[in-house]
């Protein structure tokens, strides 16, 4: 890894120990070094940019959850050769996050409840010279949200109106408050990462029947909200719940990483979006017309089974999507009014 620091050996190391370094061993300095001049952080809730607001966001979380802790569960990662500079090679990376925290003082979840959360994040980071220089996180709000025992919908109400009401209330990450940044590669080719996408681009385009094909029927599969399902049936619930919701919405592989690793079932993450009008009944209720921006990243993991149909084997063992429900809810609160 030219351009980096000796300690670390490979990509995973990098990403689960800087991890750590920032939020559990309290360098959050180390920001100013581990995060480019620059940065843009894009979550479905907020897109923010340069490593100051970074570390002012980082200080807020630490300070609202003390002794929150980041367990590292996979680095699906790739090359990028185009990112090279003379001094530093490149690399895209997809890492999946386990967070536990102990809500024990205000902040932007609101009062204090004490409570002990358990929740997933999936993040894609570009990186070069020893550092995070652009970057795409989905966190599962709504499995905080719901662990706090606030209901979703309520709390995202209120919040829009503890910063500041609809006018001043920080705005979601649509295609119109987004900011390009410097990686604008696709990842790479690899038959796992094509694969995954096949799959993904089939469900979005109703053809429902892959999963039977593509997914092992004892398939483990960990969805927002902090769900866990078994099998095709809760497979077929959740993304036929979402895509009915937004049954015209256009769908949009954004980046494709496959790898395979010794000792290590063939892995795959896709980040991927859906852009269009609340126009169906489905995972959000009432159609309300909203035009809603979704960015989702997906992990799997495959496995030796044979499926059935023409996907054969091996098929999808282990599943993990993400999308924010708390920035889809308020994109729609904030269009119809319901936020008063």
């Amino acid at each position: 890894m030219r351009g980096f620091d000796p300690k670390w050996q490979d990509v995973p190391h990098f990403i689960i120990g800087i991890t750590k370094e920032i939020w559990e061993d309290r360098e959050i300095g180390s920001l100013r070094h581990r995060y480019a001049p620059g940065l843009i952080v894009r979550s479905p809730a907020s897109v923010v940019v340069d490593n100051s607001n970074v570390i002012a966001a980082t200080m807020a979380t630490l300070a609202e959850f003390p002794d929150r802790e980041l367990l590292g569960e996979d680095v699906i990662w790739c090359e990028d050769p185009e990112g090279a500079t003379e001094t530093s090679d490149a690399f895209l990376s997809s890492h999946r996050l386990i967070c536990t925290a102990t809500h024990s003082h205000p902040g932007m979840y609101g009062t204090p409840t004490g409570r002990r959360v358990t929740y997933r994040i999936l993040a894609d980071c570009a990186i070069r010279d020893d550092a995070v220089y652009d970057e795409w996180l989905v966190r599962d709000q709504s499995a905080i949200v719901a662990q706090m025992g606030f209901d979703v919908v309520d709390w995202t109400r209120d919040l829009i109106a503890r910063e500041g009401g609809p006018e001043t209330c920080v705005p979601p990450m649509t295609p119109a408050t987004d900011v390009a940044g410097p990686y604008d590669r696709k990842g790479n080719e690899n038959e796992w990462g094509q694969r995954y996408a096949d799959v993904i681009s089939a469900i979005m385009a109703a053809d429902m029947n892959v999963i039977p094909c593509a997914y092992d029927r004892g398939v483990n599969l960990h969805y927002p909200g902090g769900q866990d399902g078994l099998g095709w049936g809760d497979a077929d619930r959740f993304w036929m719940g979402l895509r009915a919701a937004f049954p015209m919405a256009t769908f949009k592989i954004e980046h494709v990483v496959g790898r395979q690793d010794p000792l290590m079932p063939p892995r795959a993450a896709v980040r991927w979006s859906l852009h269009g009008r609340h126009s169906g009944w489905g995972r959000f209720g009432r159609p309300t017309g909203a035009e809603v921006y979704i960015m989702g990243i997906s992990h799997a993991d495959f496995g030796p089974y044979a499926g059935s149909g023409t996907w054969g084997e091996p098929t999808i063992r282990r599943e993990f999507t993400l999308i924010d429900e708390t920035a889809i809810w308020k994109q729609i609160l904030l269009q119809t009014g319901a936020h008063e």
